[in-house]
């Protein structure tokens, strides 16, 4: 391998910037490495010609001193994003041949701002999963291995892919989504940090829609101050959004090692779940103890709707999905089955192209917004929604952040809880709620479970600081002192 794959984003920018590698040179050794690495499944599509393109214009730019913010950075990037004149799939075979017109903002302000696109990211289909395993281009492996075993893992969903990239050097970071954990429970698992950043922070306009309430774009970096650089390309007020929040960028990299005494970290009882595996509490114990020796007050606080989070979170979340993928009929575009009548093409393209987690999702989410259930389900979801946030907001009287675990498990076996549902679902349990509040939040890498698998720590702060969380995450990020790196087996 590369040593250039070593460096982290900041390390690389730093190194772009005196010429020690050109921008050609670096992205080379990246697509030399997604080559390797193809096992891992974690590219959907490879963009080498366009990458290095983009790499010679960043060489000229850096030749003539014009360096902007991201210059010259390869980055990997979710295909829920929409790519101008490039494949853009949400992994499913409704959109096998899409290519769309436009760029989405936020990828579109990665490029403005210098960085180098690899290719587009593997995620379950229309980012429906916990586990990377919905996806019609098939499961993303993850690079780590249990000691002794090799079995193949999860990377954790619906940002699978860009979770997997980060963590086996196949781009320096990669853009991701957060619907109920899908930035967070991927980055857990597989020793990245993952930043879910305050609803409206980041434009969701040429973003694939899952559930638009609810869903943000984000990014997985190694470090905590790459991704604070890559939040600063990603965030800023979109008109071409209406959920876009008017509000200046701050920098948010200069939250990164600031000293965070003083701060009141808040630990909810209510994430203290039955069956909890000892190792995930440990963690979380240690994580009490990093913050208190780095100065910060610790404090007991309670969210009592926390129990109702998932139910309701599993409510909102299909019937707003339902809506949105009603315009993939096979008439306008996306994947056309053929049929004697309009309602037999409608049928057999949804049949044929969504998969079963999506059929089942959108069924879900046509049932709980029938005429005969809206009161009894959805409505009753947007209460206990309310509640929930009503929960953080009177914790956030009292405290400056909130400490839990990410996810509650270490990554898990393919196929292990594919047959149920439900048990997929749980995975969601400590990440769902941030979501449904609008909240920022961002997992880093803790320590290892006894097999060598990563685990992380999720902070969650209040809306619009994301700085505080930068700060904490950093300081955690110090504490822990993570190197581990998945063996290469691939």
């Amino acid at each position: 391998m590369s040593d250039l794959l070593s460096l982290s984003l900041t390390e690389a920018l730093a190194g772009l910037s005196s010429r020690r590698f050109s921008a050609v040179e670096l992205t080379e050794a990246y697509l030399a490495e997604m080559t390797a690495a193809r096992p891992l499944n974690a590219y959907v599509l490879e963009t080498p010609d366009q990458a290095l393109a983009m790499a010679r214009e960043s060489d000229a730019r850096i030749a003539r001193g014009e360096l902007r913010p991201l210059e010259g950075a390869p980055l990997g990037i979710k295909d829920l994003f929409c790519t101008k004149g490039v494949r853009s799939t949400a992994a499913s075979k409704i959109l096998s041949n899409f290519v769309p017109p436009y760029e989405s903002t936020v990828s579109a302000q990665l490029w403005r701002d210098g960085a180098v696109m690899l290719g587009k990211l593997n995620l379950d289909e229309f980012a429906m999963g916990s586990s990377n395993e919905t996806s019609a281009f098939g499961p993303v492996i993850n690079p780590w291995r249990a000691e002794g075993s090799n079995r193949a893992l999860s990377p954790g969903g619906s940002s699978g892919g860009s979770a997997a990239a980060v963590s086996a050097r196949l781009a320096l970071g990669a853009t991701a989504t957060d619907t109920g954990g899908s930035i967070r429970q991927p980055a857990s698992l597989t020793g990245t940090v993952g930043v879910k950043p305050t609803y409206g922070r980041c434009s969701r306009w040429g973003v694939v829609a899952f559930a638009s309430s609810l869903d943000q774009a984000g990014p997985i970096a190694r470090t905590v101050a790459d991704a604070a650089l890559l939040l600063r390309s990603m965030s800023g007020h979109d008109p071409k959004d209406s959920t876009s929040l008017p509000v200046e960028v701050p920098d948010f990299t200069a939250a990164v090692g600031k000293s965070p005494k003083g701060l009141r970290i808040g630990v909810p009882k209510e994430y203290r779940v039955e069956g909890m595996p000892a190792e995930i509490e440990a963690l979380w114990s240690q994580g009490v103890t990093w913050l208190k020796d780095a100065g910060c007050e610790i404090v007991e606080v309670s969210l009592p709707h926390t129990r109702y989070a998932l139910p309701a979170y599993y409510i909102i979340a299909p019937a707003e999905a339902s809506s949105n993928l009603a315009r993939y009929d096979g008439m306008r575009y996306g994947l056309r089955a053929p049929g004697d009548s309009l309602r037999e093409v409608y049928e057999a393209s949804r049949a044929e192209g969504f998969g079963d987690e999506v059929q089942r999702r959108v069924m879900i989410g046509a049932y709980v917004l029938s005429a005969g259930y809206y009161d009894a389900y959805y409505l009753k979801a947007q209460k206990v929604r309310r509640r929930i946030a009503d929960d953080f907001t009177a914790a956030f009287d009292k405290v400056d952040a909130l400490l839990t675990p990410t996810a509650p498990s270490a990554a898990f076996a393919l196929g292990d809880a594919k047959a149920d549902p439900v048990a997929m679902y749980l995975n969601d349990i400590f990440t769902v709620t941030v979501n449904l509040a609008g909240l920022p939040a961002i997992s880093v890498p803790g320590g290892l479970d006894r097999t060598g698998l990563p685990l992380g720590l999720q902070l969650i702060g209040r809306p619009l600081d994301e700085e505080t969380l930068f700060t904490l995450g950093a300081a955690v990020e110090k504490a822990a002192a993570f190197t581990a790196r998945p063996d290469r087996w691939w």
